[in-house]
């Protein structure tokens, strides 16, 4: 089983500060943010660590589904930049949101918003895979202003492009997937944490409500073989999150 560790959990340290917690806590995969502050990264401060990485690409003001041409080229450039990072790193994954939608587009041009972010998950799909790197698109929660909350959707859109998942589970928690119903075969990387089902709270594992036995147990025996990065939201969660896995799988 392979278990990493987001560098969310330390957003607001310096990059280094949150590899040397991840790599001394003895994990073997890192999950870099890469937006602000982590924008600019120098690859060699990357390799000086024993650590395998996959690559989160940015999404704090990026939207691949938005209705202004140049504002979605531009988020679509930022995340081709991640995709390049983990071309150079060899990461493991690079994952990405599918976009998000505001209250007008939300009204009036549902339809065009989501045809938007589908071409884009086409081109960044094709990107990555001239470049090597398997690039992911993950299942969001339930608030409002986010689009593919429907996992069924997205797996048949990714599954008709020959495109991949991250599943991130506490999303599908939160937006009212049982355990069961949130497994697809386009799963190629998993974040993993927990959640009363009422918010997106990213809690340690065993701290919520869902039933990680019955989903990381229905994973492994359908071979899953990618990483489960705990997506939690401060070191001493990774700490107790990475106990969890160790004493129950």
């Amino acid at each position: 089983m392979k278990i990493g560790a987001s560098t969310l959990a330390g957003i607001e340290y310096s990059l280094e500060n949150a590899l040397d917690f991840i790599e001394g806590l003895g994990l073997d995969y890192a999950e870099i943010v890469h937006q602000y502050p982590s924008e600019k990264i120098d690859i060699d401060v990357l390799e000086s660590y024993n650590l395998k990485y996959s690559i989160h690409a940015p999404f704090m003001d990026v939207n691949i589904a938005s209705l202004q041409d140049q504002s979605r080229a531009n988020s679509i450039n930022q995340i081709k930049a991640s995709i390049d990072l983990a071309n150079k790193i060899d990461a493991e994954a690079v994952v990405v949101h599918p976009g998000t939608i505001s209250f007008l587009p939300n009204k009036f041009f549902r339809k065009e918003v989501y045809g938007f972010a589908d071409e884009s998950m086409i081109e960044l799909g094709k990107y990555g895979k001239d470049l090597g790197v398997l690039t992911t698109f993950e299942n969001m929660p339930s608030f409002e202003n986010m689009i593919y909350q429907n996992m069924e959707d997205l797996n048949e859109f990714l599954t008709c492009n020959d495109l991949y998942m991250t599943l991130d589970i506490g999303h599908a928690n939160h937006a009212g997937y049982s355990p069961d119903e949130m497994i697809f075969d386009s799963i190629k990387h998993i974040h993993i944490h927990d959640n009363l089902g009422d918010d997106d709270a990213h809690l340690p594992l065993g701290e919520g409500s869902i039933d990680l036995k019955r989903i990381v147990n229905h994973l492994e025996s359908k071979n899953y073989n990618g990483i489960y990065i705990l997506e939690v939201n401060d070191y001493d969660s990774i700490k107790k999150s990475y106990e969890y896995m160790k004493e129950n799988f």
